[in-house]
């Protein structure tokens, strides 16, 4: 098999690459603020919204449990993003001035519960302390007006163009005759890049509301005391997410 040294001879910077001085055409009026205007870029507040999720799960437990002690939780957002429309794109999947956040996260909760000793009965129960740690996974998406707030992306472009070539046409064909067209053999076009800031989110509050109830919990003697490996957990879920975006501000005074 031939080696192929297309890693190696891809490119010849030497003899391609181009070392000279740039040039510029002096500033560039941005399309926020004039040129003599002082402005600055920062973190621009474009809404803080309350979300509510509904979650429902089945937790099992390694050991079992006499009752369970304490729970600790705190919610964690992995992904917030808000989809957006370009600045000439249609509205029509847009309804007055409301964009899709979507949201994706889960509620990390440690479990702490007592396990009671196997054979244990009568009046005294023997217990080991131990804990659990799980994740409770949502993903959800709510609508937010940002109606004249985010600024939105500039679209990139792409046009290709061709020159006409006349060709002979070859054996079989009149000498007067031609191939008129473009040439297949050149490819022309010109495009551009538009790097725009995304939207981003910060998490600012949480709070959960929660009902965890045991379905295989067998009794002891007496009635009241007992243990149970599985708890169906409902969970109401609000937190508060604040989205931002990178903007050019004016410095006033």
């Amino acid at each position: 098999m031939k080696k192929d040294n297309c890693h190696d001879n891809c490119v010849n910077l030497n003899a391609s690459a181009s070392v000279d001085n740039c040039t510029n055409g002096g500033p560039v009026d941005t399309p926020v603020n004039p040129a003599d205007e002082l402005t600055i870029k920062v973190p621009v507040e474009l809404g803080a919204y309350d979300v509510t999720t509904h979650l429902v799960a089945n937790i099992k437990f390694p050991h079992p449990v006499l009752e369970i002690k304490d729970i600790k939780k705190r919610v964690v957002i992995t992904q917030c993003r808000l989809m957006t429309r370009t600045s000439t794109g249609t509205d029509d999947l847009f309804t007055d001035g409301e964009f899709p956040l979507f949201i994706k996260g889960y509620v990390r909760k440690n479990i702490q519960y007592a396990s009671p000793v196997y054979g244990a009965s009568g009046e005294c129960i023997s217990s080991d302390m131990k804990s659990l740690t799980t994740k409770v996974h949502f993903d959800c998406m709510t609508t937010v007006d940002l109606e004249g707030l985010v600024q939105l992306p500039v679209a990139n472009t792409r046009r290709e163009f061709d020159f006409f070539r006349a060709q002979d046409l070859g054996e079989g064909f009149p000498e007067k005759d031609q191939l008129l067209s473009s040439d297949l053999s050149q490819y022309h076009q010109e495009s551009t890049q538009a790097y725009n800031e995304l939207p981003y989110c910060e998490l600012i509050a949480s709070d959960i509301i929660e009902w965890d109830e045991a379905t295989d919990r067998q009794s002891y003697s007496p009635v009241d005391e007992g243990y149970f490996h599985h708890i169906v957990e409902k969970m109401m879920v609000r937190f508060r997410v604040k989205v931002l975006q990178k903007q050019q501000v004016e410095l006033n005074g």
